[in-house]
């Protein structure tokens, strides 16, 4: 199947454990075939879980999800060396890292060894549990959440682990409509298994091309512009960074692989360029206590910045 029937199939089959978030199912499937990884930031109960894991179903990759707390160990996620007495020898046990979409809800309630070693994992896509490293599987999709409400007990993640997750996706409540239809299909249990829609051979065929997806010269240039524009706005204590421009082009490739083209166009930037750059920006302190929000910065950088011919 060609990328924008996948996106279909896909949309139609989630849509059997999930209402509504289209929008956010093409954003974690962009960052699947870009293999990047995802920061999501919602409060409880807004489906954060139930996405992941119907994600996943669809695909037919396996899942982890790992609730991160204080008192959690880099070997709780990687995976520790033990002695079996049974049969008298050291064996690897491995951790919950080990799928190949992995949840890691409240990412910023682990310990900064804790949050290394997970995003080392992303980084590398291998771990090294006593001297011996392991690869993980491929594909590789990390789904880090983050509750913007809590401050208590937390521990913010530095600029430079942020800049390592392609997307940030905001999850809110959902319109009337489609809390009503939750609501409608819960009392009627109108909720079903999700099934793989796809191979494991055919999903790395789809990311292999993805990476095959054309971007001319203007593109390049019309994305080095956006990010040079946020490293000069004055609202911005400091701009993208060259890995964000990076992530946007692998991204836009994969928005433009879904649309069902080979090649990338301005409006495959622009509809991915907010959740590319959200994590990835500051705002000074006198621009933040006016009102003013990241959003609205990459939004006038988007409208401001001239489009290729």
């Amino acid at each position: 199947m060609d990328g924008k029937e996948f996106m279909e199939r896909l949309k139609r089959e989630v849509d059997k454990a999930v209402v509504g978030k289209e929008d956010i199912i093409e954003l974690l499937t962009i960052a699947l075939l870009s293999e990047g990884h995802v920061l999501i930031e919602g409060i409880p109960g807004v489906a954060k879980t139930t996405i992941a894991k119907a994600f996943a179903n669809a695909i037919g990759l396996s899942f982890s999800r790992i609730q991160l707390t204080p008192d959690l160990l880099p070997a709780d996620i990687i995976g520790v060396v033990y002695y079996d007495q049974k049969s008298g020898e050291w064996k690897t046990k491995k951790g919950p890292v080990f799928a190949n979409i992995v949840l890691a809800d409240e990412i910023n309630r682990a310990q900064p060894k804790t949050q290394s070693a997970l995003l080392e994992a992303m980084q590398e896509r291998q771990v090294t549990i006593e001297g011996t490293t392991y690869g993980l599987p491929q594909p590789f999709l990390v789904i880090a959440t983050m509750n913007p409400l809590e401050h208590e007990g937390v521990y913010v993640l530095p600029e430079a682990q942020l800049d390592r997750f392609l997307l940030k996706i905001e999850i809110g409540f959902p319109d009337r409509d489609e809390e009503i239809t939750l609501l409608k299909r819960k009392s009627l249990g109108e909720f079903y298994d999700v099934e793989p829609i796809i191979t494991h051979e055919e999903l790395m065929a789809l990311i292999g091309e993805v990476k095959g997806v054309n971007v001319s010269d203007e593109m390049i240039e019309y994305i080095y512009a956006l990010i040079s524009a946020t490293r000069s706005d004055e609202r911005l204590l400091f701009g993208a960074s060259p890995r964000a421009g990076e992530h946007l082009l692998y991204a836009a490739k994969a928005s433009a692989f879904l649309d069902g083209r080979d090649y990338v166009i301005p409006d495959d930037v622009k509809k991915v360029a907010p959740a590319v750059l959200a994590h990835r920006l500051m705002l000074k302190a006198e621009y933040e206590l006016e009102g003013v929000r990241v959003g609205d910065v990459i939004r006038d950088v988007i409208q401001e910045t001239e489009i290729p011919v």
